[in-house]
């Protein structure tokens, strides 16, 4: 993360009026507070914006009234049934309704406790889904030696192109493919063809693969015609998680060529 972005809401030291957030080993302490989507789980309610904290999934919209500036605009875009109006605003926004919110969990703060704490739900009572409306989505080769083993794969006596240390290299994936953890993997059906047949048929992947990866969000969109410079890119991320990204590894060894 940017050194800038570290700030006095991930003080080692804090603690939240939120109990479970304060147990050794908690997912969710008061110095992470993750963003999520949530709905009530088996009721049709609508999709909100929420925050992790704790054993808990705080509603942010409903805590707007709250809040002044930035922070109280942060959080009424939390209104929408994804974050990406949240994401549009930009760092300062979403920074601004951190720090409001960090103040309003921490445990020093007696101010609002009561508004906030009907605004909290158990995270065994929700259903978590997937977060953005995903319009793109780039996988990059980020690791030298991740490029070099795949490389492996096709590659074997030249597995590192030479453009790999001079260019970003990446390519488009499938943004209708992206799933929200926990959700069934169908396995593909493509073309396979082994080495000693003489022409491809259609099946199912056999060598299914994943692999644990960093996802980032890009949330402030850069401008068309305006390069955007490589110290204003931080600028333009909203967040982090985890992505398992799957690949059909012998569909993918037919078809990757010339493509």
């Amino acid at each position: 993360m940017n050194p800038s972005l570290i700030n006095a809401t991930h003080d080692p030291a804090l603690r939240s009026w939120v109990e479970s957030a304060n147990l050794p080993g908690a997912d969710f302490p008061i110095q992470n507070l993750p963003f999520a989507v949530f709905s009530m789980r088996g009721a049709a309610a609508a999709r909100r914006c929420g925050v992790g904290i704790g054993d808990r999934i705080l509603d942010v919209a409903a805590c707007a009234p709250l809040l002044h500036g930035l922070a109280a605009e942060a959080a009424q875009a939390c209104a929408a049934t994804t974050l990406n109006a949240l994401m549009a605003l930009g760092q300062a926004h979403a920074a601004a309704l951190r720090a409001e919110l960090s103040r309003l969990l921490s445990a020093g703060q007696s101010q609002h406790r009561d508004a906030i704490a009907q605004a909290l739900h158990p995270l065994a009572d929700v259903e978590l889904h997937l977060p953005v409306k995903v319009g793109g989505y780039t996988d990059f080769f980020a690791s030298v030696h991740h490029a070099t083993n795949a490389g492996r794969l096709f590659r074997p006596d030249a597995p590192l192109l030479p453009n790999y240390k001079y260019v970003p290299v990446a390519y488009s994936g499938r943004a209708n493919s992206v799933r929200v953890g926990g959700a069934p993997v169908q396995r593909p059906w493509g073309q396979l063809k082994a080495a000693e047949q003489a022409a491809p048929v259609f099946a199912p992947a056999q060598r299914l693969d994943y692999e644990v990866e960093l996802a980032i969000y890009i949330g402030a969109p850069s401008q068309t015609g305006r390069p955007l410079a490589v110290a204003d890119a931080w600028q333009h991320v909203f967040g982090f998680s985890l992505l398992n990204d799957w690949s059909a590894r012998d569909i993918q060894a037919w078809e990757y060529q010339p493509l």
